[in-house]
């Protein structure tokens, strides 16, 4: 069904009181405001001529004599299910009948017949014969299923696509997010939402702040994913207490869970450390920090470098678990420990090591190698033990 159609067929709909004659008032307004700009600054002149023009260009495109007041419009699609349906206090159209400009749109966003969007802006047009809907100017959209609200500029409506765009100041509010950006692409089916450009979204539960360029929020699996550089903050009465970033990760909001891959770190405040790796899992229910890759751990206040192929963090006991070509540093006293298998205790700085165990310190110079060892290395104080010990002092 056309647009002209859908209007003549509304029984609502009413001739406009607008004349030619108003019409060229509306021009003449424009000129005299485009004249006025050009005394203030010459540089406006060419700028505010082309903009005359084109504002002049499309008035003459469209036919007064098809202006309607208080008018509804609908759109079907090929199954004859409803599509849209907007009403406007006013609706005119272009001269070729391929475009109604609108005036106080608010209507309804279809998906199987079932309404699935209530929407609602200042200005709007219809084009391409019902296949797209724009609204302008403080628009909302919001989500009859969830209750999801988008906010924003401007917003595209692409039926066939399913598609909702929100341009221009996008914010939105949701049980599960605070949301803002430039743009967002909602795909109404899938309830997916893009985030594109200067994305900040804050969950309350966990209460965490995720930022980056792209993000894609799939509303229904309540995960967050971004494969742009991104930081993920956790918060506490709004001050952030650790902060994780990476090159891509997901936060999953259902399992409390943050995968974080390509350049992660994650600087924690309890206890005081920084672990980085290609590839880290926070997980905020069972306080841990998991790695199948090198891990590194640096604990600035100890003075101390931990590594391993492997490792994992238990936030709630403060022990860190290391496997695979562990390796430990001081750098106060210049001591080295290297093993198979490390536990560190981070509060105490005490250590179990075991499985091809070789310390050297600096001061005084020393080397130490065995099975296994305990001991600190701040202090210097370490047990080898657990078989064959080796022990070289150097001169």
């Amino acid at each position: 069904m056309s647009i002209l159609s859908v209007l003549w067929h509304n029984s609502a709909k009413r001739p406009s009181d607008r004349s030619p004659r108003s019409l060229g008032s509306t021009v003449l307004k424009l000129t005299l405001i485009g004249l006025l700009l050009t005394i203030g600054a010459c540089g406006q002149r060419s700028r505010t001529a082309s903009k005359i023009a084109q504002d002049t260009q499309q008035a003459e495109d469209f036919d007064n004599s098809l202006t309607f007041n208080a008018v509804t419009l609908e759109e079907f699609d090929n199954k004859g299910q409803l599509w849209w349906k907007v009403k406007a206090t006013q609706a005119s159209y272009s001269k070729d009948k391929k475009v109604a400009r609108l005036q106080q749109p608010q209507g309804e966003f279809f998906q199987d017949g079932k309404s699935i969007l209530q929407v609602k802006g200042q200005s709007g047009e219809v084009q391409q014969n019902g296949q797209t809907v724009y609204l302008r100017g403080k628009i909302s959209a919001t989500d009859t299923r969830d209750g999801l609200v988008m906010q924003g500029d401007e917003l595209e409506w692409q039926p066939k696509n399913d598609l909702v765009i929100v341009r221009n100041n996008l914010t939105g509010t949701h049980r599960q997010l605070k949301i803002s950006a430039k743009e967002g692409r909602f795909y109404s089916r899938k309830q997916q939402l893009e985030l594109l450009g200067q994305v900040n979204a804050q969950a309350t539960n966990p209460d965490l702040q995720f930022r980056s360029e792209h993000v894609i929020w799939q509303i229904d699996k309540k995960t967050l994913t971004s494969d742009r550089p991104l930081q993920i903050d956790r918060l506490a009465k709004n001050a952030v207490t650790d902060r994780a970033t990476a090159n891509q990760g997901v936060a999953d909001l259902n399992t409390r869970t943050v995968t974080l891959k390509q350049n992660a770190q994650i600087t924690l405040a309890d206890p005081p450390a920084q672990l980085a790796s290609n590839a880290l899992v926070w997980n905020l229910n069972e306080q841990t920090i998991v790695s199948d890759q090198l891990l590194t751990i640096n604990n600035p206040a100890q003075q101390v470098t931990l590594s391993g192929n492997q490792g994992r963090m238990d936030l709630k006991n403060k022990m860190l678990y290391l496997t695979g070509d562990v390796r430990g540093v001081g750098t106060k006293n210049q001591s080295q420990l290297n093993s198979d298998r490390l536990n560190w205790n981070i509060v105490t700085q005490r250590f179990e090591a075991d499985g091809n165990v070789k310390y050297q310190q600096g001061q005084p110079p020393m080397n130490l190698a065995g099975p296994r060892a305990t001991g600190t290395l701040r202090d210097q104080n370490i047990l080898v033990s657990g078989g064959r010990v080796v022990t070289e002092f150097v001169p």
